[in-house]
């Protein structure tokens, strides 16, 4: 029974308090769980413990649930999620993330904390198994087994690098419920053990390949070193810029494999997001689904689709009329750039089975019946006056109707007669952020200036959105590609991948710019505060400076 008692006690780190019925018979009688022993027998069980932590990352690593993306963009200057009408509140969640009022107590923040450590928990149990037990009693060879601790550990080593991001100061935790209450560590010792981890494991891990779609590989340990060494100056006070380039290089250089051959960018700018991106040469790592075969579906559409979006593309999903791009930022994309009319939902939306026909909005709220139309504002356009300008309507996170806002178009889900339908992988890391960040460290390098070879890099990614009669004009040179003109670029080329609130930390701006219908915030919101719940279950927890009195 140890490892059954071990999973017990890491509750105390990681998940809220459990009612439980009192009872002197303290004998267990297990009925839905296995021992180890009747475990890791075969290899197709050694399998099974190897891909449950993938399924459980559905739930945390993409929109759709309370995991690092929300945190991550709706605290940002792209994205939010204002209250439409009667819609959106959702005890004001959404609004103290945009207004950077966020409290220890929020839901949001500990559902985040409370599934990121489950299923950092959920790579930790089958390393401490397959590590223990020999390679016979399993059924496959030294390799195999080398192989798959070597995945499941750049795979923990993902869930401690996006903790690290939102929290700084955790526990460094490698056994399962060993100790019971871990004591916090520096985010300096964090970032070591994670660098650590990636370098002792990524040889030893398998190259990316069909075969390693939807799993860590050594493509996903080069693309996290990219990030570590990207945000190292703001992590641990030390910059590493040519470690992020060292790193990105074996990504550029194909080294470490890819789904359809070496890595590659995708020709355009659909095919990273269509329904058939499991062939995609960019993504390096992601989020697998096959509705087909019975997998999981996306979870995205809750958080991004219309009341009635099944109407807009075809198929069978409607969300919860949630996230929309705030106002101004789609006027930042140039009328010619192809991902302004490919990712984004703008004006009159037509009906995917006859384009002629209208979409209506949805019964009940505003526009009950009428031809719905997004618009590049939040304010109550329902309210104006003849003659009146929209300009002197109230506009912020209060403000909103069931249309306001423009919307995703990034991925497509297909129609329903998509032999892909509703498979369409989520991307954790692709390739062309891979050149932005190597551009960015060469510029930084080169205080602050843009060089013959970052300019290069941006414009390889850039020129996919834009006609051959249009580049010209729109190419940047070692003159227009400054770090602010960067920053401007990730947000075009990134826009609704979770990367934003990192993005303007690294930049300096996250806390001291302002955006629509947000001013600039404290320095310390730059981190999380630990959730209350959390340091109640777990005394050794401290709370991040600046949340101790809220």
């Amino acid at each position: 029974m140890k490892r059954i008692h071990k999973l017990v006690k890491i509750a105390a780190l990681v998940l809220p308090f459990m009612a439980i019925n009192a009872c002197t018979d303290l004998e267990e009688t297990l009925y839905d769980q296995i021992e180890d022993s009747n475990f890791y027998n075969n290899k197709n069980e050694v399998i099974s413990a190897v891909l449950r932590p993938y399924t459980h990352a559905n739930a945390w690593s993409s929109p759709g649930q309370d995991g690092y993306w929300r945190l991550n963009e709706l605290s940002a200057d792209q994205l939010a999620w204002p209250t439409k009408g009667r819609h959106g509140f959702d005890g004001g969640n959404w609004i103290r993330l945009h207004y950077h009022e966020w409290t220890p107590d929020d839901g949001t923040i500990n559902g985040a904390w409370r599934l990121m450590w489950w299923g950092m928990g959920l790579c930790t149990s089958p390393i401490e198994n397959i590590e223990a037990k020999s390679i016979a009693s399993m059924g496959i060879t030294q390799a195999e087994k080398d192989a798959y601790i070597a995945e499941l550990k750049l795979l923990r080593a993902y869930h401690y690098l996006k903790i690290m991001d939102l929290w700084g100061n955790v526990p460094i935790v490698t056994k399962v419920g060993e100790p019971i209450s871990p004591p916090t560590q520096s985010r300096t010792e964090v970032f070591n053990f994670i660098e650590k981890e990636i370098k002792d494991n990524i040889d030893k891990a398998p190259i990316l390949s069909r075969e390693m779609h939807g799993r860590m590989s050594q493509a996903g340990g080069y693309a996290m070193l990219v990030e570590l060494y990207l945000n190292a100056e703001v992590w641990t006070g030390t910059a590493r810029w040519d470690d992020a380039i060292a790193a990105a290089d074996k990504l550029i250089s194909g080294a470490a494999g890819g789904i359809s051959g070496p890595a590659a960018l995708d020709p355009n700018i659909t095919d990273t997001y269509k329904p058939t991106n499991h062939t995609s040469k960019e993504i390096l790592f992601g989020i697998a689904y096959d509705f087909q075969k019975g997998s999981f579906a996306p979870q995205w559409p809750g958080d991004f689709f219309y009341f009635n979006q099944r109407d807009i593309y075809g198929g069978g999903r409607n969300g919860n009329d949630g996230v929309v791009v705030i106002p101004g930022v789609y006027t930042t994309f140039a009328d010619n750039d192809l991902r302004k009319k490919e990712w984004i939902l703008e004006g009159p939306q037509f009906r995917f089975s006859d384009p002629t026909k209208p979409v209506l909005a949805s019964g009940g709220n505003e526009y009950d019946g009428q031809p719905l139309v997004f618009v590049d504002n939040i304010r109550r356009n329902k309210t104006l006056q003849p003659g009146q300008d929209p300009n002197t309507l109230e506009t912020n996170m209060n403000t909103g109707e069931e249309n306001s806002g423009v919307r995703f178009n990034k991925y497509k889900l297909g129609d329903l007669a998509h032999p892909s339908y509703n498979s369409t992988d989520w991307v954790l890391y692709r390739l062309s952020w891979v050149y932005f960040a190597k551009a960015e460290a060469i510029m930084r390098k080169n205080g602050g200036n843009a060089t013959a070879e970052a300019v290069q890099l941006i414009n390889t990614v850039k020129s996919r959105a834009f006609a051959p009669a249009d580049w010209a004009t729109v190419q940047y040179t070692t003159a227009t590609l400054t770090l602010d003109e960067l920053l401007a670029e990730r947000g075009r080329e990134f826009i609704f991948e979770g990367w934003r609130r990192q993005d303007l930390i690294r930049f300096g701006k996250f806390a001291t710019a302002s955006w629509w219908d947000h001013k600039p915030s404290a320095k310390f919101r730059e981190l999380y505060p630990v959730p209350r719940r959390q340091t109640i279950l777990n005394t050794n927890l401290k709370q991040n400076s600046g949340y101790e009195g809220l």
